[in-house]
């Protein structure tokens, strides 16, 4: 697994797909997620449609840098910010949004692309947001997926999906497996594979289980703050995806995601939740595909 120094504190995973010389697709991982979220067959199958298709860990995730120095208790963080004290909570982590949008072009740049369309999911999806807000002379194309513009009144959990992503997960590999069952409640009421979640789960746990840095991932989303002004402002062509069986992100976080971005497309999807069930990949792909030559075509 290659990994690339992206600034003098971070080093970042990543891999690739398809031939270097084709529109580079940058793929951006959610909230605890490493890069095998993006399930690889997914990824050559959008390389094939000729992009050259890049996934990796975030910061605090995978085997990219860890922030061991700044330990967060997140039942603390969740408190300290329900009640108000923002300064403490801003004091707890450590880093932002930006600072991880800010990882992913030092990605890019350590590749030699210049310009890249980028796909994000749900946390991935709000990085996005803020990679083309800051340098949107670097994103040929934005793909906001079941995510949210930071908004509170948008995109909220369920409180059955709160609680299960909140619930402590077991230390140990078998526990910890089986409790991926837990993510059915905001799977695809249709296509939601338990098995598939376990598998994933297990590879996860084997290549670097790592729950120390969720609290600062979680931080970095809730001190980020919302981005709807900046939104409003945006001119990167975007296409927003949402499944409507979501209920970790509300499909309102999507609507309200096209809503504020001038020309945004919103593709609403039944069947799907806060997944990427294998049934709809040709339907993803299709999009992104159809959305990326757009992007490239605007570019000549």
């Amino acid at each position: 697994m290659p990994i690339v120094d992206v600034s003098p504190e971070v080093s970042i995973a990543y891999d690739a797909f398809g031939d270097p010389a084709d529109p580079a697709v940058l793929l951006v991982s959610g909230f605890g997620a490493q890069l095998i979220a993006w399930d690889e067959e997914f990824c050559a199958a959008l390389a094939e449609r000729g992009r050259y298709v890049v996934r990796f860990d975030n910061r605090d995730c995978g085997l990219s840098t860890k922030f061991d120095e700044h330990p967060v208790d997140m039942g603390e963080f969740i408190a300290t910010v329900r009640a108000g004290d923002i300064p403490a909570a801003l004091a707890m982590i450590p880093y932002r949004l930006q600072d991880m949008a800010d990882d992913a072009f030092g990605l890019l740049t350590a590749l030699g692309i210049e310009r890249a369309h980028v796909l994000g999911a749900s946390m991935g999806g709000m990085i996005a947001q803020t990679m083309a807000i800051s340098r949107p002379d670097r994103v040929l194309t934005l793909t906001s997926m079941m995510s949210t513009t930071g908004e509170p009144e948008y995109g909220q959990s369920s409180p059955q999906a709160q609680a299960a992503l909140f619930a402590p997960k077991p230390s140990d590999r078998e526990g910890y497996v089986a409790a991926a069952d837990r993510s059915l409640t905001w799977a695809s009421k249709r296509y939601g594979d338990a098995a598939e979640l376990r598998d994933l789960a297990a590879r996860g746990y084997d290549r670097a289980h790592y729950p120390a840095g969720v609290g600062r991932q979680l931080g970095a989303i809730t001190l980020s703050g919302p981005r709807a002004d900046a939104l409003r402002e945006l001119r990167v062509p975007t296409l927003v995806v949402h499944g409507l069986d979501d209920t970790l992100i509300d499909p309102s976080g999507g609507r309200r995601t096209a809503e504020l971005i001038p020309g945004a497309e919103l593709l609403l999807l039944p069947d799907m939740g806060h997944d990427r069930p294998r049934e709809l990949w040709p339907r993803l792909i299709d999009a992104l595909t159809a959305h990326t030559d757009r992007g490239d075509r605007g570019t000549r």
